[in-house]
């Protein structure tokens, strides 16, 4: 698995800004504490999607009422519903930090929101090889929180892809424990659009694009 540090260094708040010597090292120490206590783990599950109203998408069981999910979706015929995590270790490294190393704390936070990325890019990739297997190709995956996808609906993920079977829980606000973990949706259709595994942020296309995420 490929992390960026870029990545790390963008959740870090380097925008525009080379870190000097001193903060590289210290992020490539903690981003290898961060890979050590990683626990890589997802699941998967691939419906039929289909739009009985606009800006509704139907998968199974799951009613999702959302215009930019269902534009996102737009020809599609099936769907992934996916859940990635790099496990509960880092949240315990960034408790301790907190205690003891506020600065270590935050450059784990980043470097465990870049693995969890980089995971989930490469769960990513895994799906759509097996797709494109059957003729199918992918959308930019499109997460609860995105636009007008509501959290509400990480509770049918929960159900759905049996998160608790993976370690992974939700609060009574919906957010995931352990806190490092990305569910998302990744519509297939049957015409390849050439869209990114890494999401939108890496196509030329920007705003030009109808299945844009936001």
């Amino acid at each position: 698995m490929e992390v960026s540090r870029d990545e790390v260094y963008r959740y870090l708040g380097y925008r525009g800004i080379v870190p000097d010597e001193a903060v590289r090292a210290r992020v490539e120490e903690c981003l290898e504490r961060v890979l050590s206590v990683s626990e890589c783990r997802f699941a998967a599950r691939r419906l039929d999607v289909v739009f009985p109203e606009e800006g509704v998408c139907d998968f199974g069981e799951m009613r999702v009422c959302s215009r930019d999910l269902a534009r996102n979706l737009t020809g599609c015929v099936r769907a992934y519903l996916m859940v990635a995590t790099i496990g509960i270790g880092v949240d315990r490294l960034i408790a301790r930090a907190n205690v003891s190393d506020v600065t270590a704390a935050a450059i784990y936070q980043a470097a465990g929101a870049a693995v969890v990325e980089a995971w989930s890019d490469e769960v990513n990739g895994k799906l759509l090889a097996e797709a494109r297997e059957d003729g199918l190709f992918g959308r930019p995956r499109f997460s609860p929180g995105y636009g007008d996808f509501s959290l509400e609906h990480q509770r049918d993920f929960s159900r759905i892809l049996g998160m608790p079977r993976i370690g992974i829980s939700l609060s009574e606000s919906l957010l995931m424990t352990p806190s490092k973990s990305v569910t998302a949706v990744i519509g297939l259709s049957e015409t390849d659009h050439h869209c990114q595994v890494t999401g939108c942020e890496a196509c030329d296309l920007g705003g030009d694009c109808a299945f844009r995420r936001v």
